[in-house]
């Protein structure tokens, strides 16, 4: 998902000043909950600006589903419709479990400790003042095949795209739409569209909507179930269909990335990135239950945990370092100021080099850990949102799919696959795609111009790639993709929510020339879009099957879908 700074009502202002010190300090608890859980997807000014999520001024004594511009789950908008309120209780019902008290819903997690939840009530209970209304939608104008290049309409399996540097357009060449999607259910025989030659079908159904997979040594298939707080694990007899499923592992927070370590046959732990932490739990080839609590080897990993809140794992090729990605708080860094607290070479000896500062420190960067997590030191920096990330067989290359920042038009920045190189810059807040300054913090680092590393393949705007995997076939795998395929990476697209027109929700394939991205990518998987406005599914996660399919993870359908040769 990607992050917005928070924008405060100056009369929200005025009152926090003029509360009592006790009140102020719960009002400030929970605003920090709201910095830290909901503020990647919902603004609180008076304009109901929806973001990802809808606008919360005014929530309370609000009717569910009601913000204007905003797409609602069918979920939603039926339980507004049957009268559902947002009063205190309410609030507090939905909050603690999202998907318990509306099945159906895309919120996509709950806060579980009372506390914090009901500190988080308090601070929406404190957005008061007239509400604006976002003014009512006329009519969208007809989109050129220009506009539209890049679009859902305009993705079809076998389509190759080449995006490049030279080609951006300036910011604000658009305006930036709040224009998430409204998932509906999957209409009945519905299925992806894959490439000639190809089937697709279900490998298995998950309520709990998992986000990532990665396979095991013995084939098996780990779940990261985030909103649940478990990682579950799939084992399929044939290959065809999971028919066993287990909880390997619960009471984990915001479980996403994972890894196996160390990276042979027979590992000893599972490693897994909880939002704020990293523990790694014991393991030997073939468990499908835990047989030992989480240790926490990586007790916090930052002083701020809100935002972007999926980090990603991989081991180097050598199993000594423990890779690990944290995305941004904000947007664009807007409020962190000019200057770091400490002189900047001070500052950038600690946090690496381009390391931003404030709520910002120690985050859009890769980090690095000895497998201990002990040993932390800064790998890189500058990538707003890195996930899918990954250690390039044979090469030992760590790759990034990055989630580029919003808010400057329909078309600009593209995200990104890219080789992350030690010690390397990326450009976030300051810069995109090399020299590009982001008008927002115009100044402010122009120490930094030329030296933003540009991304290796770039990928539509706002397409937002997340899992991605090598497609390498099992030794005597009985689906192997043909040889054409292999060293190949697949992406997959969540899908856009900063866009007029709609573009990702999809599988892509980047192609790969002795271990390098060419900076071309192919449409691989698609046909999950019904309109500019509904969709059905969002690709979230993939890996390659002990038998050569390739698994893709629909966060929104609860589905896990298997691709493979036709035969």
């Amino acid at each position: 998902m990607q992050a917005k700074s928070l924008t405060l009502h100056a009369a929200l202002l005025a009152s926090l000043a003029a509360m009592p010190a006790a009140h102020a300090v719960a009002q400030n608890a929970g605003q920090t909950t709201f910095q830290n859980n909901c503020a990647s997807c919902h603004s609180v000014d008076a304009k109901l600006t929806p973001l990802a999520g809808p606008g919360l001024h005014r929530v309370l004594g609000r009717k569910a589903a009601s913000v204007p511009g905003y797409n609602y789950s069918a979920a939603l908008t039926k339980a507004g419709a049957a009268g559902k309120t947002w009063t205190r209780a309410e609030l507090d019902v939905f909050l603690a479990d999202p998907a318990k008290n509306v099945p159906g819903t895309t919120m996509p997690v709950g806060i579980s400790d009372k506390k914090a939840r009901a500190a988080l009530i308090d601070y929406l209970a404190s957005l008061q003042g007239p509400a604006v209304a976002a003014a009512a939608a006329s009519a969208p104008a007809a989109k050129t095949a220009l506009e539209r290049r890049g679009s859902w309409d305009d993705s079809q399996p076998g389509r190759i795209w080449h995006l490049k540097a030279s080609d951006l357009p300036p910011p604000f060449a658009t305006s930036s739409a709040g224009n998430g999607p409204r998932v509906e259910a999957r209409p009945n025989g519905s299925m992806p569209t894959v490439p000639k030659g190809f089937t697709v079908g279900v490998f298995a159904q998950d309520a709990d909507k998992p986000r990532l997979l990665l396979r095991a040594p013995n084939g098996d298939i780990f779940l990261a179930a985030t909103a649940k707080g478990e990682v579950k694990v799939l084992r399929a007899k044939n290959g065809e269909k999971a028919d066993n499923v287990e909880t390997f592992a619960s009471g984990l927070t915001r479980p996403y990335g994972m890894a196996f370590w160390p990276s042979n046959d027979n590992p000893q732990y599972l490693y897994v990135a909880n939002v704020n932490s990293v523990v790694r739990i014991p393991y030997r080839n073939g468990d499908l239950k835990a047989r030992g609590e989480a240790e926490v080897i990586v007790p916090t990993l930052s002083e701020t945990s809100g935002g972007h809140t999926t980090r990603t794992l991989a081991f180097s090729s050598d199993d000594k370092t423990l890779l690990l990605s944290i995305g941004s708080a904000t947007n664009v860094a807007t409020e962190i100021g000019a200057k770091p607290p400490e002189p900047l070479a001070q500052w950038e000896a600690k946090h690496g080099f381009g390391g931003a500062w404030g709520v910002e420190t120690d985050r859009a960067t890769v980090m690095a850990f000895d497998p201990d997590g002990k040993n932390r030191r800064t790998y890189a920096t500058g990538l707003r949102n890195c996930v899918g990330m990954l250690v390039y067989p044979g090469t030992g290359d760590v790759m990034c799919n990055v989630n580029e920042r919003d808010a400057l038009g329909d078309n600009l920045p593209p995200d990104y696959l890219t080789r992350v190189k030690q010690g390397g810059f990326y450009g976030w807040p300051w810069y995109y795609i090399g020299d590009n300054e982001d008008p927002r913090l115009k100044g402010h680092r122009p120490d930094l111009k030329g030296k933003a590393i540009v991304p290796d393949v770039l990928i539509q705007p706002h397409s937002a790639p997340l899992g991605m995997a090598v497609y390498q076939a099992p030794k005597n795998a009985a689906n192997a993709f043909p040889k054409e395929y292999e060293g190949d990476v697949f992406v997959a697209l969540h899908g856009s929510w900063n866009r007029g027109v709609r573009t990702g929700y999809k599988v892509v394939r980047v192609f790969m020339k002795n271990g390098v991205p060419t900076g071309q990518y192919q449409d691989f998987m698609s046909g999950m879009v019904l309109s500019d406005r509904d969709v059905w599914g969002r690709p979230a996660g993939v890996a390659v099957a002990q038998d050569g399919a390739l698994l893709v993870v629909d966060d929104a359908g609860g589905v896990v879908w298997r691709i493979a040769p036709q035969r």
